[in-house]
């Protein structure tokens, strides 16, 4: 079996409240059908986890017994580890590792310990030039997931990657790559094509991980007019997503590290659960979430479906 892990950086599931919650206005055609006429809200899985055949969706606690905000470092370490990292440490922290955090990504995460068993992981996410010379020069720090990728021994996609259609761009259509880092021949993919497409990446690797942070970046500037076009955006990639994904051969996972976007009254994150979208077939979604409570949950869930 295997698995995509969709991580949206940043979205709970907030209230029902169309002023200050993307969420509760926008039109997701695509996902509201998945979840039977249900949005991504705290209301849609109040008392029960959510069930519509072909997806679930669960809370997941991401404040994680320890007090204070949840954070990008903190939360996203415990996903990868199945570690509780902010009881380990103490707190929450991001959004990048410190040393304490990095530690617990050097070895034992999801992706180092699939590859000891024989299995493939990939970060399907192509960076630029630029962003590996920050790295290198110091004036830019790994976040935990593609620190835990390279800690495992992946390397990470890169332009010529992109070129070569084997990555997509962060943003799903490379439109970012061609106004925002000058490559005005970058594959440019509609966005219910890059779904497609993320799903046929995906089916060449056990575990196939993309990484989406412009939620995360709305919601700290507190941004309605970017955020309603991310979630348009990211409904279409869903539908060709959908369409091109084999229930029967694996398990999409939509999930996040901590809420933010889903609550545009505040540029701080919240305390809010997370959502655990899970699309595939009946047998396999009940396995995989049998376990799911918080975030720590995640790892263990992949572990036992990718054996």
């Amino acid at each position: 079996m295997r698995l995509l892990f969709l991580f949206l950086d940043g979205v709970g599931l907030g209230q029902d409240d169309p002023q200050d919650n993307p969420f509760a206005r926008v039109e997701m055609p695509n996902l509201i059908a998945l979840l039977g006429g249900n949005r991504l809200l705290a209301t849609s899985v109040a008392g029960r986890p959510l069930d519509n055949g072909r997806a679930s969706l669960l809370p997941l606690d991401a404040c994680l017994g320890v007090d204070g905000l949840p954070q990008s470092a903190s939360g996203q370490a415990t996903l990868l580890t199945g570690i509780n990292i902010p009881a380990a440490i103490g707190y929450h922290y991001g959004p990048k590792p410190n040393p304490s955090i990095a530690a617990y990504l050097d070895n034992g995460t999801v992706f180092s310990r699939l590859r000891a068993v024989g299995k493939t992981a990939m970060l399907l996410n192509a960076y630029p030039p630029r962003y590996f010379e920050a790295i290198r020069s110091g004036r830019r720090m790994f976040s935990a997931i593609p620190q835990a990728v390279s800690n495992a021994g992946i390397s990470l996609m890169t332009a010529n990657d992109l070129y070569a259609r084997r990555a997509l761009s962060a943003d799903y259509t490379g439109r970012a790559w061609r106004e925002h880092l000058d490559y005005p021949d970058a594959p440019l993919f509609e966005p219910r094509e890059a779904g497609e497409k993320l799903a046929q990446l995906a089916a060449g690797y056990d575990l196939a991980f993309f990484e989406y942070w412009l939620t995360d970046y709305a919601g700290h500037k507190q941004d309605q007019e970017s955020a309603e076009a991310i979630l348009e955006t990211f409904d279409r990639m869903l539908g060709g997503l959908l369409g091109a994904w084999n229930d029967q051969e694996g398990l999409i996972l939509v999930t996040s590290d901590h809420g933010n976007m889903e609550d545009l009254s505040t540029r701080r994150h919240t305390a809010n659960a997370v959502p655990a979208l899970v699309i595939g077939s009946p047998a396999l979604r009940e396995q995989f979430t049998s376990g799911l409570h918080d975030l720590s949950d995640v790892t263990p869930a992949i572990l036992e479906l990718i054996r």
